[in-house]
């Protein structure tokens, strides 16, 4: 997530804490560079020279020009206009109507169907019991696409019979929303591969009958500044609450993100970060900024966490930690539970100053998972619980036994390494969150 982009700002900013004293040219050669990186990242040119003019304005006073720290007040101002560029203050996403409707719109292709998915399992987990509905008409595929998710996810799908148009399935729906006793309607609407006045209208009469709540637009981050030029054309027609970023785990280069919100003045609500139903996180503007200036996303990671760990294991862990007795057997539990929680990788990239710490995706991946227990499982108990007695003639009896090389082994045993740094850095820092701005 936001990868490039992250690299660029490290470079600049190491660049400037390499000058004993930070001058006025120094910060002027910075915001050239930073610019330039936006722009290499599809920002919107305008969002970009307003946010290295307010950078440059505040960065120049003598205030940080006298500091004994002036990077670091640099990359506190900077921050601060990465949270305002992402809109600021976060806009949460909360439902009061039973039965409350959501629309979800946005182009074909841009995710709409998996979002609303998604949505519905964000939902669930906040006590709230959801129905999806198959608004398009245009595209069997939708429909049996959403009925699929929807069986995966155990919700039901409110789909259309033949012949119905759209303001007879809003009606239908609302009407099986009521006798299910389902407090939430998410209605995923047909897209087009282009903006068109029929869509229009169309979109028009279901806000009409839905009355939604929310009308959520979802982008496709990956299409840049076309994702901006969608979202204005939407807003001149349909006046959506909120802005949905999908595909922000693929090879994007933050464009849309750093556009959207500014140009709209419509805030980010979610954001997409892989395939599964369970990869949408609500979007926090200092979160990603963040997690964009590689400072982290404690809170997110603890939000995660808190998913998947129960506070006495957590208890136990700490503990295991504190006292080094961390074993072989507790960092195969741990990698199950960190898979369920999302790809390691991207959990590294919230933790502040782990940046550098490098984990496939694929390490966690299901067979990897299987290739490591049956390793651990051809160690003696002694070996789970002391790794540092595995030296090369243990490593040949285990990769042996297990059915795995001995390159396998020394893999495990590096990753063991790292997990257990990162566990404790992850203790410590959900322990006591600093008080001040993190530092790079």
């Amino acid at each position: 997530m936001f990868q490039d982009l992250s690299e660029k700002f490290a470079r600049i900013f190491k660049e400037l804490r390499g000058h004993g004293k930070v001058r006025e040219g120094h910060i002027r050669t910075a915001m050239r560079e930073v610019r330039r990186a936006l722009l290499e990242a599809d920002v919107n040119y305008k969002v970009v020279k307003s946010f290295v003019d307010h950078i440059n304005e505040r960065a120049l006073g003598q205030k940080v020009l006298e500091s004994l720290t002036p990077d670091q007040h640099i990359v506190k101002i900077v921050h601060e206009e990465l949270v305002r560029v992402l809109g600021g203050k976060p806009v949460p996403f909360v439902l009061s109507g039973a039965p409350a409707g959501v629309m979800v719109v946005g182009l074909q292709g841009s995710g709409k169907t998996s979002f609303a998915a998604k949505l519905a399992v964000h939902l669930g987990k906040k006590g709230r019991k959801p129905l999806l509905v198959a608004a398009d008409i245009y595209r069997p595929a939708a429909i049996d696409q959403l009925k699929i998710l929807g069986d995966q996810i155990n919700t039901p799908v409110y789909a259309p019979g033949a012949g119905m148009g759209v303001t007879e399935i809003i009606h239908g729906a609302v009407r099986e929303a009521k006798r299910g006793l389902n407090d939430s309607i998410i209605v995923d609407t047909a897209g087009r591969l282009h903006i068109d006045t029929e869509m229009m209208a169309e979109l028009s009469s279901i806000k009409e009958v839905l009355a939604p709540e929310e009308i959520l637009l979802v982008l496709d981050s990956m299409t840049g500044q076309e994702a901006v030029a969608v979202a204005k054309s939407f807003l001149g027609e349909v006046d959506f609450t909120g802005v949905v970023l999908t595909k922000l785990d693929g090879d994007t280069r933050g464009g849309a993100a750093l556009s959207v919100a500014s140009i709209t003045g419509k805030p980010i609500k979610f954001a997409g970060t892989g395939e599964k139903v369970g990869d949408l996180e609500p979007f926090f503007p200092d979160r990603m900024a963040g997690r964009i200036l590689g400072m982290g996303d404690v809170l997110s990671l603890i939000d995660k966490a808190q998913e998947t760990i129960d506070e006495k294991k957590a208890q136990e862990l700490e503990r295991k930690l504190r006292k080094e007795t961390f074993s072989l057997e507790d960092f195969l539990d741990q990698l199950q539970r960190f898979k369920r929680m999302g790809p390691l990788d991207q959990l590294i990239g919230m933790i502040p100053g782990m940046k550098g710490l490098k984990v496939a995706a694929s390490d966690v991946g299901e067979k990897e998972l299987e290739k490591i227990e049956a390793i651990i499982r051809s160690m003696t108990i002694e070996e789970r619980r002391s790794p540092n007695l595995i030296d090369g003639s243990r490593r040949r009896r285990i990769a042996s036994g297990s059915g795995t090389s001995v390159q396998d082994v020394n893999r495990l045993l590096n990753q063991f390494q790292q997990m257990k740094k990162m566990m404790k850095r992850f203790t410590k820092l959900s322990k006591a969150l600093p008080a001040d701005f993190p530092q790079l």
